[in-house]
């Protein structure tokens, strides 16, 4: 039962913020909407920050759910690798489309983001180190400094979620459905193994 109100006022909470913006959104907003009490919401949450965060994370949990059953399947580490990167940059786009005037925050507030981000980065990089050792295990990744690496793509693909999200390389000729397959080159010329001729 606390779950469930707990996860209610989540998803009433999402709502409202996609709706009227987190500035615009009070307690009482998220309260009423519940059918709860104002008192009750703060059973659960101690401020409108405490469910934003609370929000975001659950957001994160479904992009770490996508990208955890990419590393988990029977295919090569190179086509995880590519597989990773456009599940995780589609993800990305969807969670910020879905969420309306987030949307707007999201682009706003780079420290929101990177506030957001750090959730996450931690475990995705965890990840792509998982991706990564197997590649170089297997001899198809060259790569120095397994650990350095995973945090250098990690943060590499998360300067792309804006350019992504807003189709804003499209000026330059670079269509959106081309970014992840471009991406994920980037990245896998970076560290597969040079082929002696």
């Amino acid at each position: 039962m606390v779950k469930k109100t707990r996860d209610r006022f989540i998803e009433v909470a999402r709502s409202l913020f996609a709706r009227k913006g987190v500035e615009n959104t009070t307690m009482n907003d998220i309260a009423a909407a519940s059918d709860k009490g104002r008192r009750t919401i703060y059973t659960y949450f101690k401020s409108k920050r405490e469910i934003f965060n609370a929000v975001i994370e659950s957001e994160s949990d479904d992009l770490l759910k996508n990208l955890s059953s990419i590393v988990t399947k029977a295919i090569s580490p190179e086509e995880k690798l590519r597989e990773y990167v456009a599940t995780r940059m589609e993800t990305m786009r969807e969670i910020v489309s879905r969420n309306g005037s987030l949307r707007a925050g999201f682009f706003r507030d780079v420290r929101k983001v990177d506030r957001a981000r750090a959730v996450i980065s931690k475990k995705e990089i965890s990840m792509l180190t998982g991706i990564l050792r197997e590649g170089v295990a297997l001899g198809v990744f060259d790569i120095p400094d397994i650990k350095e690496w995973a945090i250098i793509i990690t943060n590499s693909i998360h300067g792309f979620d804006v350019p992504y999200i807003r189709n804003g390389l499209s000026e330059y000729g670079i269509d959106k459905s081309e970014m992840p397959r471009m991406i994920s080159d980037l990245v896998l010329n970076g560290v597969l193994r040079r082929r002696e001729d």
